[in-house]
């Protein structure tokens, strides 16, 4: 009998060492790590992520690793889950396209607990890390209609992030628990039976898809640590007649996905980062915008102003019009594309919008909103033929002395395209982690990164952030959290500037999973 796909990946796996990985796929790993960890500490405020904190904290058992936020070291499982729900909570996490996946917030929670748990090191994690993050990818392109330019899992309302986010994490955390190339196969066999996540709450509402990266993780680093004990799983776990692929898919899937090129060709450095804390698809209408302020336009000499995008993505962003015009949170300002012209060509932070740009008091600003109801926004025939590749905008802009101003965007910031470099990640990474954090703790978080090869043991990264969890202002019980998302006044570590996080998570947002 030929492989199956779980052996076919597990070998991939056990093969795929630190000194066999290209050069682009660790440098790619180290700027996901910088990201994520940057994320999960501005993340730490909101009452989900105290919530996290809090469930973690009365759960007890052996303290072998960092949940951010959380004073000491707890269970791996349980320092997976935490990071996993807070670098998933601000929608600023990277994306897989066309599958839309975001496998960072679940692969790299998992690799770093089980890292400190068993000890190992930089590059072992790196490899496990890389590794874990392509197996999330190829399983969720299995998934992929290329006919319909979108996710199958999507269609049945399956989180696909946190249901392959599962099984690279597994991976990732059987790796680095030392199991052999067999035992690996039984990781992706136990895993499998623990994916899972849907995604109602895109549309009525509610605070659980910013768990589900967290229980992706948890489930890896549980399924490796049970297989370590002695449970396995089914070889043919993926494509069984009551297999992976049967339960979630209905048994359509490519299995040419994950295994063409696999262990030669890897997706890992193609994935997209976020530049901005929106939606994924109002980047280009950014770049638009930023473009166009650069070239010296001022909010005072717009008449008008059409965002023209891709039509699956215009309901998103652009319906109902009136109100995206007036979004009334910081949350609602992240799907509007009105917003984002606005706040764009007005100037703000990061790499052009940052956190503080989506605040409730930004959404509601009155020159913002004079701005926002000059904007339309309109399905365009150039930006559908690139669409699910890349998420492109069109801006068109008439002025009030009548000129007639154009900026394309085809290919997103973040992409293979037009990557970030490593110092505009850290540019990121420090508006984000330089919220709670003093400058101190930024600069080893980030130079322990950028030479994360080097480092004997995953405490030594994760140590400043492993003090957040000493402030009570952090990891405090769900009763006393406020009772919006909008977090309570923080006293952040050595005396670093506090930063408000707007984000109202209750909001429905159908099809907001990018």
């Amino acid at each position: 009998m030929s492989d199956t796909l779980a052996q076919r990946l597990a070998a991939f796996a056990a093969a795929s060492t630190y000194d066999r990985l290209p050069t682009e796929v660790i440098e790619s790993v180290r700027g996901r790590v910088l990201d994520i960890l940057g994320i999960c500490a501005a993340a730490i405020p909101l009452e989900t992520s105290r919530a996290a904190a809090a469930w973690v904290g009365a759960q007890g058992g052996v303290p072998h690793a960092t949940a951010i936020g959380v004073a000491g070291l707890v269970p791996a499982a349980q320092a997976a889950f935490v990071n996993g729900v807070l670098a998933h909570s601000l929608d600023y996490d990277d994306t897989h396209l066309p599958s839309v996946l975001h496998p960072s917030a679940s692969v790299i929670p998992a690799a770093l607990a089980a890292a400190q748990a068993s000890g190992a090191d930089g590059r072992a994690t790196i490899a496990a890390i890389a590794v874990g993050i392509e197996v999330c990818v190829r399983v969720g392109m299995a998934g992929y209609d290329s006919i319909s330019g979108t996710s199958t899992s999507f269609e049945h309302g399956q989180h696909a992030t946190s249901i392959c986010g599962a099984l690279g994490s597994a991976i990732a955390a059987g790796m680095l628990l030392g199991l052999d190339e067999r035992r690996l196969v039984d990781v992706l066999g136990v895993a499998a039976s623990m994916a899972s996540g849907i995604i109602e709450s895109n549309r009525t509402g509610g605070t659980v898809k910013r768990l589900h990266c967290g229980w992706a993780a948890h489930a890896g680093v549980s399924a490796a640590q049970l297989v370590s004990l002695g449970f396995t799983g089914p070889p043919t776990v993926l494509e069984g007649r009551f297999g992976f692929f049967q339960a979630w898919l209905h048994g359509t899937f490519d299995a040419g996905a994950i295994t063409d090129g696999l262990g030669e060709e890897w997706s890992v450095p193609g994935i997209f980062f976020k530049p901005y804390p929106a939606n994924h698809f109002t980047h280009a209408a950014i770049d638009a915008t930023l473009q166009l302020r650069a070239e010296g336009l001022t909010p005072d000499e717009v008449a008008s102003v059409t965002v023209g995008a891709s039509t699956p993505t215009v309901r998103t962003i652009g319906e109902p019009i009136e109100v995206k015009r007036m979004p009334e949170t910081g949350y609602m300002a992240q799907f509007s594309a009105p917003f984002v012209v606005a706040a764009a060509l007005h100037g703000g932070g990061g790499l052009g919008l940052g956190l503080d740009d989506f605040t409730d008091e930004r959404a509601r600003d009155p020159e913002l909103r004079k701005l926002m109801a000059k904007v339309s926004v309109e399905a365009d025939a150039e930006c559908d033929a690139i669409f699910p590749h890349q998420f492109p905008a069109i801006l068109r802009v008439r002025t009030t002395d009548g000129r007639e101003l154009v900026a394309k965007v085809l290919a997103n910031r973040g992409g293979p395209e037009r990557p970030l470099a490593y110092d505009e990640l850290a540019t990121k990474f420090t508006d984000n982690a330089g919220r709670v954090l003093d400058d101190d703790a930024v600069s080893s978080i980030r130079d322990n990164v950028a030479r994360m090869e080097q480092l004997d043991d995953m405490g030594t990264l994760l140590s400043p952030l492993d003090r957040l969890g000493s402030s009570p202002a952090f990891g405090a019980p769900a009763s006393s959290a406020p009772a919006s998302d909008a977090p309570a006044s923080a006293t952040p570590v050595s005396g670093a500037p506090a930063s408000a996080v707007s984000v109202s998570a209750d909001e429905p947002k159908e099809d907001s999973h990018a």
